[in-house]
C-alpha cells in the first residue's frame, strides 16, 4: 500500500484529470474516533465512546502542509523535531502516511493546542470538540517559538530614555504596501520587517535617528516560515514568488 505522499507525488505527476482526483490541498473536513473503555469502565459492559471533530477547517490545511514539507526534504523530520519534538514527528508522519486523519487531528489538539483554543463537550454519549476559529488561532499561534523574532534599535540621541529598545514578535506579520509599487509586492514587505532601517525615534520629545538592525529569528531560521498576511487583498496576491530572501537566507 501507498503512502499518502507517494499518493501525491503520483496525483501530481499524471496530468490526466482523472488520475489527479485523488490530490486534495487540506484533510477531509471533521472526523469521528471511537474509544472502547477499558476493564475499570463503570460498566462491565464494553462502552464505546465517540469523539466527533467540527469545524476542522482551521487546521486539515495546515496539517498537509506540514506533512508535505516533511516528506519532502529528508533533513526537515530532524530539524523540526528541535521544535515539536521527535516523538510527535515521527508519530505525526505514521499517522499521516496510514491516512489515519482523525488521529492526527487528535495528535495536534491534544499535543499542540491549549483548551482554551477549543470548545469542546458532551453531546449524546460522545465528546464534541469544535475548531471553530481560523488558521492562525488554531495552528500558528502553536508554533510562536518557531517563528519568534527580534529586532534592536539605538537612538542618536544618548539622552534619549529609550535609547536601547528590543522588539520581538510571535509571527512573521507581514503588511501590504500603502501604495502598490511595481516589482514583487511580498518581497518588498518582507523586507521592511526584516532589513535595517533608520527612522525618527517615536519617544516624545526626543526626534533623532533610531537606528534599526536586521530582524533575526530568536532560534536560527526555522525550516519553514508562515506568513501572516491577514490585512493583504486578493489582488495583491496576483503574483507569489518562487524564492523570498529572508533573514540572511532564501
Amino acid at each position: 500500500m501507498k503512502t499518502l505522499f507517494e499518493e501525491i507525488k503520483a496525483s501530481i505527476k499524471n496530468n490526466a484529470d482523472h488520475d489527479r482526483s485523488f490530490w486534495r490541498p487540506v484533510l477531509p473536513w471533521g472526523g469521528v474516533f471511537t474509544i472502547k473503555a477499558g476493564r475499570k469502565a463503570v460498566s462491565c459492559t464494553p462502552l464505546y465512546v465517540e469523539i466527533k471533530l467540527k469545524n476542522t477547517c482551521t487546521i486539515d490545511g495546515f496539517l498537509m502542509l506540514l506533512y508535505v514539507i516533511l516528506r519532502e526534504n529528508e533533513n526537515f523530520p530532524r530539524e523540526l523535531s528541535h521544535y515539536l519534538g521527535r516523538e510527535f514527528v515521527d508519530c505525526f508522519l505514521q499517522l499521516m502516511d496510514s491516512y489515519n486523519f482523525t488521529s492526527v487531528k487528535l495528535l495536534w489538539i491534544w499535543d499542540k493546542m491549549e483548551k482554551r483554543q477549543y470548545r469542546s463537550g458532551i453531546h449524546k454519549a460522545s465528546l464534541e470538540i469544535d475548531l471553530f476559529g481560523n488558521e492562525h488561532e488554531n495552528f500558528t499561534r502553536n508554533l510562536e517559538h518557531l517563528m519568534a523574532t527580534i529586532q534592536e534599535s539605538y537612538c542618536s540621541n544618548s539622552q534619549c530614555p529609550t535609547r536601547f529598545q528590543e522588539k520581538h514578535m510571535q509571527t512573521v506579520l507581514i503588511n501590504p504596501p500603502h501604495e502598490i509599487p511595481h516589482g514583487d509586492l511580498i518581497q518588498m514587505a518582507v523586507d521592511e520587517l526584516f532589513c535595517s532601517k533608520f527612522e525618527l525615534c517615536e519617544e516624545v520629545g526626543c526626534g533623532c535617528l533610531r537606528e534599526y538592525s536586521a530582524r533575526i529569528f530568536c532560534h536560527g531560521p526555522p525550516p519553514f516560515v508562515i506568513l501572516n498576511m491577514e490585512q493583504w487583498k486578493s489582488e495583491e496576491l496576483a503574483y507569489v514568488p518562487y524564492y523570498l530572501d529572508l533573514s540572511e537566507q532564501k
